[in-house]
């Protein structure tokens, strides 16, 4: 395990398996945490394999007091691509949603990004509810941190804004696809995302394929 420093954070890093070549970076769905081993729809992947615990899941720190946004995992996940250079992401569900706004943030740095299923895709919606106010009660000594599943499953996702990163990613990237939808399910922001020029609907395993021998293709 890899330990990087993100601010006053312990982000666990595992390899999961070595190789030559791009890595592949997995990044977990909300209350998960890492896997022991590469999932089988990395079979084929020549490069290494790694997988980050976010902040409060896993072997990563668990703050004081919560303060959980897609923003701060995004930057959990940058401080990973960082450590590793170009990469290829592979996000479920949460992660997935990470992996879209890092692409956009990170153009030349994500080297395709896969969103599969998982928990976490959702967040509260699109806009805004009306709720009750309440705090998480500290009962559970490991993570994952009861302030991460209550503030990240309240997250609102605008369509609008992650389509916006997800035309970051096919604008600058100079990838012909930068981003491959594998997930089912698809909240208001994932369409958005799916209906983007650049993005394709396929398998994870396929877009890995794709991605496999991802060079720039265009000019940025």
């Amino acid at each position: 395990m890899i330990l990087l420093t993100h601010n006053r954070i312990q982000l666990a890093l595992h390899e999961l398996r070595n190789g030559e070549g791009t890595p592949l970076l997995l990044l977990h769905g909300l209350g998960e945490h890492s896997p022991a081993h590469a999932p089988n729809s990395a079979s084929a992947w020549t490069g290494p394999v790694y997988a980050l615990d976010f902040t409060g899941h896993g072997q990563s720190t668990v703050p004081v007091g919560g303060g959980y946004t897609a923003e701060v995992l995004m930057a959990d996940a940058d401080t990973a691509v960082a450590h590793l250079g170009p990469s290829t992401i592979v996000g479920r569900g949460l992660g997935g949603y990470i992996a879209v706004l890092l692409a956009g943030a990170r153009p030349a740095l994500v080297r395709g990004a896969v969103i599969e299923d998982g928990p976490g895709s959702a967040g509260c919606g699109p806009a805004p509810t009306s709720q009750v106010l309440s705090t998480p009660v500290h009962t559970m000594k490991s993570p994952p941190d009861p302030f991460a599943l209550y503030e990240l499953s309240k997250d609102i996702r605008p369509p609008d804004y992650a389509a916006n990163f997800a035309r970051l990613a096919v604008q600058h990237s100079g990838l012909d696809v930068p981003l491959a939808v594998a997930a089912r399910f698809r909240p208001a922001w994932l369409q958005a995302v799916a209906d983007e020029a650049g993005v394709v609907e396929c398998s994870v395993q396929a877009a890995l394929e794709l991605f496999s021998g991802a060079r720039p293709t265009r000019s940025r």
